[in-house]
């Protein structure tokens, strides 16, 4: 069983986490980490052998092109994480379109690939942002993976599906691969332990995810597992923050690149497209 393999590119000040005291106008002026840090996770994925898929922020690109050129000529899958990292829950969709067509345009020029897959920042496409499948599926995007089944206090779908499906909607229709969650009991109640990855892989022993993961695959399910460049990076610089804030983006930064390790060696791992489609990156 083949489960995809996705990195969100991005810089540690883009996060939603740090986006009350962190205005788009000074990233620019703060210390860049994200050239330094996707070449160390590409380096990474060239030792074992991995191909991924990199949804990849248009502001990024913009500043680092060799990054999406390496990406694409090393195989790997290049696709959308929008421009500016905004949360779609505070965009209108008109804002949305453009920005998502902005970052496509110029990752689909940087690549030479067809960008068909999108990530929403944060995954924020919710209950209250639906209207974004109707703007991915008018620009002709294949797939989606922003839909997360849990309860979180700035995303999620509770009720939604777990597992790859179609999404029908009046003008077509968009395939939706959702972060992978592990039903659990709860005081008699089944709950979606989210085990995709970013905070929550940081959070849980490796040991875990591995064994839901492994559960999942030997009944027939393709898992997703997710992180950042900067989750493998516990130099970078401090953000002054709240608490809750600074709990949820620097816990056990040191650990991350030792758990994926873990991962990689007990998973088949490929691009995401490759998973929902059978094809190659650059197909």
């Amino acid at each position: 069983m083949r489960n995809a393999l996705t990195i969100d590119v991005e810089d540690y000040f883009h996060v939603s986490a740090f986006e009350r005291c962190v205005d788009p106008d000074q990233w620019d002026s703060l210390p860049q980490r994200a050239l330094r840090n996707t070449n160390r996770v590409l380096d990474l994925l060239d030792q074992w052998g991995l191909r991924a898929t990199f949804f990849t922020l248009g502001w990024v690109a913009k500043r680092h092109p060799e990054l999406v050129r390496r990406m694409a000529s090393a195989g790997h899958e290049v696709a959308c994480h929008g421009y500016s990292h905004r949360r779609i829950t505070t965009m209108t969709p008109k804002s949305f379109r453009d920005d998502v067509q902005r970052s496509r345009l110029l990752l689909q020029d940087l690549s030479g690939q067809p960008v068909i897959g999108y990530r929403a920042p944060s995954y924020t496409i919710t209950h209250s942002t639906i209207w974004a499948l109707d703007v991915l599926i008018e620009l002709g995007f294949s797939y989606d993976s922003s839909i997360f089944p849990i309860h979180h206090d700035i995303y999620g779908m509770p009720g939604s599906q777990r597992f790859p499906h179609v999404i029908t909607r009046d003008d077509g229709v968009i395939k939706e691969f959702p972060p992978t969650t592990y039903q659990v009991e709860v005081l008699g109640r089944r709950v979606n332990l989210p085990v995709a990855g970013g905070g929550y892989l940081r959070l849980l022993p490796a040991r875990l995810v591995s064994n839901a993961f492994q559960r999942l695959n030997a009944s027939g399910r393709p898992c997703v597992l997710y992180f950042h460049p900067w989750e493998i990076d516990p130099g970078q610089p401090r953000i002054k923050a709240s608490l809750k804030s600074r709990v949820r983006h620097y816990l056990n930064l040191a650990t991350t690149e030792s758990k994926l390790r873990h991962l990689f060696s007990a998973h088949s791992f490929c691009t995401m497209a490759s998973v929902l489609f059978g094809q190659a990156a650059h197909v």
